[in-house]
Protein backbone atom coordinates (compact mmCIF):
# COMPACT_ATOMS: atom_id res chain seq x y z
CA UNK A 1 0.00 0.00 0.00
CA UNK A 2 1.53 3.31 -1.06
CA UNK A 3 1.33 6.39 1.14
CA UNK A 4 -0.51 9.44 -0.13
CA UNK A 5 1.59 12.24 -1.58
CA UNK A 6 1.94 15.26 0.70
CA UNK A 7 -0.53 18.04 0.01
CA UNK A 8 0.82 20.86 -2.11
CA UNK A 9 1.32 24.07 -0.16
CA UNK A 10 -1.07 26.84 -1.09
CA UNK A 11 0.08 30.45 -0.87
CA UNK A 12 -1.61 33.81 -0.68
CA UNK A 13 -0.28 37.23 -1.59
CA UNK A 14 -0.35 40.19 0.80
CA UNK A 15 -0.40 43.43 -1.22
CA UNK A 16 -0.49 47.11 -0.36
CA UNK A 17 -0.22 50.16 -2.61
CA UNK A 18 1.41 53.54 -2.13
CA UNK A 19 -0.25 55.91 -4.58
CA UNK A 20 1.22 59.34 -5.35
CA UNK A 21 -1.23 61.83 -6.85
CA UNK A 22 -0.01 65.13 -8.29
CA UNK A 23 -2.37 67.92 -7.26
CA UNK A 24 -3.72 70.28 -9.92
CA UNK A 25 -2.70 73.55 -8.28
CA UNK A 26 -1.30 76.44 -10.31
CA UNK A 27 1.71 76.93 -8.03
CA UNK A 28 4.05 74.68 -6.09
CA UNK A 29 3.49 73.39 -2.59
CA UNK A 30 5.82 75.82 -0.78
CA UNK A 31 6.53 78.58 -3.33
CA UNK A 32 4.91 80.67 -6.11
CA UNK A 33 6.49 79.05 -9.17
CA UNK A 34 4.29 77.48 -11.82
CA UNK A 35 3.58 73.77 -11.55
CA UNK A 36 4.13 73.38 -15.30
CA UNK A 37 7.24 71.25 -15.72
CA UNK A 38 6.89 69.50 -19.10
CA UNK A 39 7.21 71.65 -22.23
CA UNK A 40 8.85 74.64 -20.57
CA UNK A 41 12.59 75.13 -20.79
CA UNK A 42 14.47 73.12 -18.16
CA UNK A 43 15.20 74.85 -14.84
CA UNK A 44 13.01 77.90 -15.51
CA UNK A 45 10.14 77.36 -13.03
CA UNK A 46 12.44 77.33 -10.02
CA UNK A 47 13.39 79.54 -7.09
CA UNK A 48 15.70 79.52 -4.05
CA UNK A 49 12.83 77.90 -2.09
CA UNK A 50 12.36 74.78 -4.21
CA UNK A 51 16.15 74.54 -4.63
CA UNK A 52 16.60 74.64 -0.86
CA UNK A 53 18.94 77.63 -0.58
CA UNK A 54 20.07 78.52 2.96
CA UNK A 55 17.74 80.89 4.80
CA UNK A 56 14.64 80.39 2.65
CA UNK A 57 11.22 80.25 4.29
CA UNK A 58 8.78 77.80 2.65
CA UNK A 59 5.08 78.69 3.08
CA UNK A 60 2.38 76.04 2.58
CA UNK A 61 0.10 76.54 -0.42
CA UNK A 62 -3.43 76.88 1.03
CA UNK A 63 -4.92 75.10 -2.00
CA UNK A 64 -2.75 72.05 -1.36
CA UNK A 65 -4.17 71.73 2.15
CA UNK A 66 -7.71 72.16 0.83
CA UNK A 67 -7.22 69.45 -1.81
CA UNK A 68 -5.61 67.07 0.69
CA UNK A 69 -8.56 67.45 3.08
CA UNK A 70 -11.02 66.87 0.21
CA UNK A 71 -9.17 63.70 -0.77
CA UNK A 72 -9.07 62.50 2.83
CA UNK A 73 -12.80 62.97 3.27
CA UNK A 74 -13.56 61.21 -0.03
CA UNK A 75 -11.46 58.26 1.18
CA UNK A 76 -13.49 58.12 4.43
CA UNK A 77 -10.47 59.16 6.48
CA UNK A 78 -10.36 60.97 9.78
CA UNK A 79 -8.93 64.46 9.23
CA UNK A 80 -6.32 65.42 11.81
CA UNK A 81 -6.98 68.66 13.75
CA UNK A 82 -3.20 69.02 13.96
CA UNK A 83 -0.58 67.71 11.54
CA UNK A 84 3.01 68.67 10.74
CA UNK A 85 5.71 68.31 8.13
CA UNK A 86 8.97 66.41 8.47
CA UNK A 87 12.24 66.16 6.60
CA UNK A 88 12.76 62.81 4.89
CA UNK A 89 16.50 62.52 4.37
CA UNK A 90 17.90 60.88 1.27
CA UNK A 91 20.58 61.78 -1.22
CA UNK A 92 19.89 61.71 -4.93
CA UNK A 93 20.81 64.13 -7.74
CA UNK A 94 17.21 65.18 -8.45
CA UNK A 95 16.61 66.22 -4.82
CA UNK A 96 18.38 69.58 -4.47
CA UNK A 97 17.92 69.94 -0.70
CA UNK A 98 19.04 66.35 0.05
CA UNK A 99 15.77 65.97 1.95
CA UNK A 100 12.11 65.87 0.97
CA UNK A 101 9.49 67.83 2.89
CA UNK A 102 6.87 65.20 3.70
CA UNK A 103 4.75 64.04 6.64
CA UNK A 104 5.69 61.16 8.93
CA UNK A 105 4.05 60.60 12.31
CA UNK A 106 1.27 63.20 12.10
CA UNK A 107 -0.28 63.06 8.60
CA UNK A 108 -3.27 65.12 7.53
CA UNK A 109 -5.62 62.09 7.21
CA UNK A 110 -5.74 58.51 8.54
CA UNK A 111 -7.92 55.41 8.98
CA UNK A 112 -10.09 55.43 5.84
CA UNK A 113 -11.33 52.93 3.29
CA UNK A 114 -12.24 52.49 -0.37
CA UNK A 115 -14.72 49.99 -1.78
CA UNK A 116 -13.86 48.18 -5.00
CA UNK A 117 -15.82 45.79 -7.22
CA UNK A 118 -14.21 42.68 -8.70
CA UNK A 119 -15.81 40.65 -11.48
CA UNK A 120 -14.38 37.14 -11.06
CA UNK A 121 -16.09 35.62 -14.11
CA UNK A 122 -17.98 37.09 -17.10
CA UNK A 123 -21.72 37.55 -16.62
CA UNK A 124 -21.50 37.24 -12.84
CA UNK A 125 -22.33 39.74 -10.13
CA UNK A 126 -19.31 41.79 -8.99
CA UNK A 127 -17.83 41.05 -5.59
CA UNK A 128 -17.50 44.12 -3.37
CA UNK A 129 -14.49 44.44 -1.12
CA UNK A 130 -13.50 47.18 1.31
CA UNK A 131 -9.80 48.16 1.19
CA UNK A 132 -8.42 50.04 4.18
CA UNK A 133 -6.55 53.31 3.74
CA UNK A 134 -3.82 53.67 6.36
CA UNK A 135 -3.04 57.32 5.74
CA UNK A 136 -2.92 60.23 3.32
CA UNK A 137 -0.20 62.83 3.60
CA UNK A 138 1.12 65.85 1.72
CA UNK A 139 4.61 66.10 0.28
CA UNK A 140 6.71 67.70 -2.46
CA UNK A 141 7.96 66.01 -5.61
CA UNK A 142 11.61 65.81 -6.65
CA UNK A 143 13.18 66.91 -9.93
CA UNK A 144 13.64 64.89 -13.11
CA UNK A 145 16.76 63.11 -14.33
CA UNK A 146 17.44 62.47 -18.01
CA UNK A 147 20.22 60.01 -18.85
CA UNK A 148 22.10 60.45 -22.11
CA UNK A 149 25.06 59.29 -24.09
CA UNK A 150 25.91 55.66 -24.55
CA UNK A 151 28.40 53.28 -23.06
CA UNK A 152 28.65 49.60 -23.85
CA UNK A 153 29.01 48.74 -20.15
CA UNK A 154 26.95 51.25 -18.14
CA UNK A 155 24.42 52.32 -20.77
CA UNK A 156 24.80 56.11 -20.35
CA UNK A 157 27.71 58.51 -19.96
CA UNK A 158 26.00 61.53 -18.39
CA UNK A 159 22.79 62.68 -16.69
CA UNK A 160 20.93 65.99 -16.88
CA UNK A 161 18.69 67.27 -14.09
CA UNK A 162 15.64 69.51 -14.50
CA UNK A 163 14.30 71.03 -11.27
CA UNK A 164 11.06 72.35 -12.78
CA UNK A 165 9.22 69.45 -11.12
CA UNK A 166 10.88 70.00 -7.72
CA UNK A 167 8.24 71.24 -5.30
CA UNK A 168 5.23 69.98 -7.26
CA UNK A 169 2.52 69.17 -4.66
CA UNK A 170 1.63 65.53 -4.06
CA UNK A 171 -0.58 63.52 -1.78
CA UNK A 172 0.56 59.99 -0.99
CA UNK A 173 -2.19 57.49 -0.21
CA UNK A 174 -1.08 54.34 1.62
CA UNK A 175 -3.41 51.35 1.64
CA UNK A 176 -3.68 48.62 4.23
CA UNK A 177 -2.29 45.23 3.08
CA UNK A 178 -5.82 44.11 2.18
CA UNK A 179 -5.27 43.30 -1.51
CA UNK A 180 -4.72 39.71 -2.60
CA UNK A 181 -4.18 39.76 -6.37
CA UNK A 182 -2.97 41.87 -9.25
CA UNK A 183 -6.55 42.28 -10.40
CA UNK A 184 -7.66 43.67 -7.03
CA UNK A 185 -4.67 46.03 -6.90
CA UNK A 186 -5.34 47.37 -10.40
CA UNK A 187 -9.01 47.95 -9.58
CA UNK A 188 -8.07 49.73 -6.32
CA UNK A 189 -5.67 52.03 -8.21
CA UNK A 190 -8.37 52.79 -10.78
CA UNK A 191 -10.84 53.63 -8.02
CA UNK A 192 -8.35 56.03 -6.43
CA UNK A 193 -7.94 57.70 -9.82
CA UNK A 194 -11.70 57.95 -10.32
CA UNK A 195 -12.08 59.64 -6.93
CA UNK A 196 -9.30 62.16 -7.65
CA UNK A 197 -10.81 62.98 -11.05
CA UNK A 198 -14.30 63.38 -9.59
CA UNK A 199 -12.96 65.80 -6.97
CA UNK A 200 -11.11 67.76 -9.68
CA UNK A 201 -7.87 67.80 -7.69
CA UNK A 202 -5.66 65.73 -10.04
CA UNK A 203 -5.67 64.83 -13.73
CA UNK A 204 -4.62 61.25 -12.89
CA UNK A 205 -2.46 60.77 -16.00
CA UNK A 206 -0.29 57.73 -15.23
CA UNK A 207 1.60 58.02 -18.52
CA UNK A 208 2.77 61.51 -17.50
CA UNK A 209 3.51 60.63 -13.88
CA UNK A 210 0.56 62.53 -12.38
CA UNK A 211 -0.50 59.30 -10.70
CA UNK A 212 2.18 56.81 -9.67
CA UNK A 213 1.80 53.56 -7.75
CA UNK A 214 4.40 51.60 -5.82
CA UNK A 215 3.43 48.07 -4.83
CA UNK A 216 4.46 46.28 -1.65
CA UNK A 217 4.00 42.52 -1.95
CA UNK A 218 4.83 39.37 -0.02
CA UNK A 219 3.53 35.80 -0.05
CA UNK A 220 2.86 33.33 2.76
CA UNK A 221 1.32 29.88 3.14
CA UNK A 222 -2.45 30.01 3.50
CA UNK A 223 -3.29 29.99 7.22
CA UNK A 224 -0.03 31.57 8.35
CA UNK A 225 -0.49 34.78 10.34
CA UNK A 226 3.00 36.22 9.92
CA UNK A 227 3.74 38.19 6.77
CA UNK A 228 6.44 37.08 4.39
CA UNK A 229 9.37 39.27 3.35
CA UNK A 230 8.08 42.40 1.64
CA UNK A 231 9.28 43.44 -1.82
CA UNK A 232 8.51 46.83 -3.41
CA UNK A 233 7.87 47.21 -7.15
CA UNK A 234 8.27 50.52 -9.00
CA UNK A 235 8.13 51.80 -12.60
CA UNK A 236 4.53 50.87 -13.46
CA UNK A 237 2.84 53.44 -15.71
CA UNK A 238 -0.50 51.73 -16.39
CA UNK A 239 -3.11 49.70 -14.54
CA UNK A 240 -2.40 46.67 -16.70
CA UNK A 241 1.29 46.96 -15.76
CA UNK A 242 0.33 46.94 -12.07
CA UNK A 243 -1.64 43.73 -12.54
CA UNK A 244 1.02 42.01 -14.64
CA UNK A 245 3.89 43.03 -12.33
CA UNK A 246 2.08 41.72 -9.26
CA UNK A 247 1.06 38.45 -10.91
CA UNK A 248 4.66 37.89 -12.03
CA UNK A 249 6.09 38.75 -8.62
CA UNK A 250 3.70 36.39 -6.83
CA UNK A 251 4.88 33.50 -9.00
CA UNK A 252 8.54 34.52 -8.62
CA UNK A 253 8.35 34.58 -4.83
CA UNK A 254 6.45 31.29 -4.59
CA UNK A 255 8.97 29.60 -6.87
CA UNK A 256 11.86 30.93 -4.77
CA UNK A 257 10.28 29.70 -1.54
CA UNK A 258 9.62 26.26 -3.01
CA UNK A 259 13.29 26.04 -4.02
CA UNK A 260 14.45 27.10 -0.55
CA UNK A 261 15.86 30.39 -1.88
CA UNK A 262 15.67 33.57 0.24
CA UNK A 263 13.35 36.48 -0.51
CA UNK A 264 15.18 39.77 0.05
CA UNK A 265 13.55 42.98 1.25
CA UNK A 266 14.32 45.04 -1.83
CA UNK A 267 13.02 47.43 -4.44
CA UNK A 268 12.44 45.93 -7.88
CA UNK A 269 11.63 47.55 -11.22
CA UNK A 270 8.97 46.34 -13.62
CA UNK A 271 10.29 45.78 -17.15
CA UNK A 272 7.38 46.02 -19.55
CA UNK A 273 9.37 44.66 -22.49
CA UNK A 274 10.45 41.44 -20.77
CA UNK A 275 7.39 41.10 -18.54
CA UNK A 276 9.62 40.62 -15.48
CA UNK A 277 10.66 42.44 -12.31
CA UNK A 278 14.33 43.29 -11.85
CA UNK A 279 16.24 43.99 -8.64
CA UNK A 280 17.12 47.67 -8.18
CA UNK A 281 18.34 48.12 -4.59
CA UNK A 282 17.86 46.85 -1.05
CA UNK A 283 14.71 48.37 0.47
CA UNK A 284 15.14 51.16 3.01
CA UNK A 285 13.16 51.29 6.22
CA UNK A 286 11.85 54.45 7.91
CA UNK A 287 14.97 54.55 10.10
CA UNK A 288 17.16 54.78 6.99
CA UNK A 289 15.47 58.04 6.02
CA UNK A 290 16.29 59.66 9.40
CA UNK A 291 13.12 61.75 9.59
CA UNK A 292 13.53 65.17 11.22
CA UNK A 293 10.47 67.08 12.43
CA UNK A 294 9.91 70.57 11.02
CA UNK A 295 8.75 72.75 13.90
Amino acid sequence: MTSAAPAKTEYEAIIGLETHCQLSTETKIFSRESTKFDGDNPNTNISPICLGYPGVLPVLNEKVLEYAVKAGLALNCKIAPYSKFDRKQYFYPDLPKNYQISQFDLPIAEHGWVEIEIVEKPNTEPIRKKIGVTRLHMEEDAGKLTHGGSDRIDGSTYSLVDFNRAGIPLVEIVSEPDLRSGKEAAEYAQEIRRIMLYLGISDGKMNEGSLRCDVNISVRPVGQKEFGTKVEIKNMNSFSAIQKAIDYEIERQIEAIEKGEPIYQETRLWEEGTGRTKSMRMKEGSSDYRYFPRT
